[in-house]
């Protein structure tokens, strides 16, 4: 019975202390934490599809019938100017050079004996005239004849990669049938349109883009190692679109580029006197954002902010707070409108930095 009592007792001090460890618990106020608007300069990333072409991309196609009798190369081969690519047969070829040679000798001698006989006054000089006009065409016949025989040896026009070749060895071919293509990639354009507002703001303000490093983001996710330029800007605007087509000049370091790739134009452009907040402080609602402030009294007010743009969990406002309004940084899910609460100020950079947060 006595045991009995000692339990009872140490169990009902128990609870008491308990009882009065909750209520003090109860009883503290929890503070929290405001700031203000940061202003400063801050980098707004754009983003634009674009499609990636060569510097120089060309179709190599036969310029006269025959049968491909050779192939020197590979699809994706990288090849240097003046290297031989395909040799085509032409049935005659060689023939042709060789009457269109024997025809000059001829034209030759037969513009000789004209001239002496013109000398002579044995003909007229017409009679020489033509007899050179003759020679002359023969000449150009000949060469015509060599030019035909020597485009059956297709070469390369300039260094580059070779594509897809279509045809085999011993396809007949016609004049202007497609052999393959050629790329020159050691630099690469990058074409993506910006509508009309922002074409102006590129004209009016050369200055803010003069510099301006460009980065392509390929479709992996991953940028691309080297930096871009603006460097050119078509010659009219897309009716359909309202867009005009901006070009881009990138060096394909390690030639990873290739001719008809995507990818998209990541654009940093700078927006001086940005207002930012974290993006820990707002919550939504009906697909809208808003922010507490606090007044002088320490009631929360529920406002409506709009947002211009944002990055790596900072909002940048187009309005809704000014400069000097506070407001709430943690616990907005644990408070609500019109409730007082306890707050201590901290600095918007000490915020940001807290938050691992940066406007760069």
């Amino acid at each position: 019975m006595k045991r009995n009592f000692w339990i009872y007792l140490v169990l009902f001090m128990g609870m008491m202390c308990a009882c009065k460890s909750e209520k003090a618990g109860n009883g503290e106020q929890v503070e929290y934490t405001v700031t203000n608007a940061e202003v400063t300069t801050i980098s707004i990333p754009q983003t634009y599809v674009a499609n990636i072409q060569s510097q120089r991309n060309i179709e190599i196609r036969s310029q006269q019938d025959g049968v491909l009798q050779a192939v020197y190369v590979e699809e994706g081969e990288r090849v240097k100017a003046g290297q031989p690519l395909f040799k085509i047969a032409v049935v005659g070829a060689n023939e042709e050079v060789a009457k269109a040679h024997a025809d000059v000798e001829q034209a030759r001698i037969e513009l000789q004996n004209v001239s002496k006989l013109t000398v002579n006054k044995i003909v007229s000089r017409n009679a020489q005239r033509m007899a050179q006009a003759k020679y002359q065409s023969a000449v150009a016949d000949y060469r015509l004849a060599q030019t035909r025989r020597r485009l059956s040896l297709i070469r390369a026009p300039f260094s580059g990669i070779i594509g897809r070749i279509p045809n085999k060895i011993g396809s007949l071919l016609h004049d202007g049938d497609l052999l393959t293509s050629l790329s020159d990639n050691d630099k690469m354009y990058a074409y993506f349109n910006v509508s009309e507002p922002e074409y102006l703001d590129y004209q009016m303000h050369p200055e803010k883009y003069r510099d301006l490093k460009l980065t392509l983001v390929l479709v992996n996710g991953e940028d691309f190692p080297a930096k871009g330029y603006i460097r050119n800007i078509d010659g009219e605007f897309d009716n359909t679109t309202g867009n005009i087509s901006f070009r881009a000049e990138f060096p394909n370091v390690r030639q990873i580029l290739r001719n008809g790739e995507t990818g998209n134009i990541r654009i940093e452009k700078p927006m001086p006197h940005a207002m930012i907040i974290p993006q820990q402080a707002v919550y939504e609602l009906q697909d809208k954002k808003y922010v507490f402030v606090v007044d002088a009294a320490g009631i929360l007010h529920s406002r409506e902010i709009q947002i211009a743009a944002e990055k790596r969990g900072i909002y940048i406002l187009k309005g809704g707070l000014s400069t000097t309004d506070r407001f709430l940084v943690d616990g907005i899910q644990k408070v609500k409108d019109d409730q007082k609460v306890k707050v201590r100020f901290k600095d918007a950079r000490e915020v940001l930095k807290s938050f691992q947060l940066t406007a760069d």
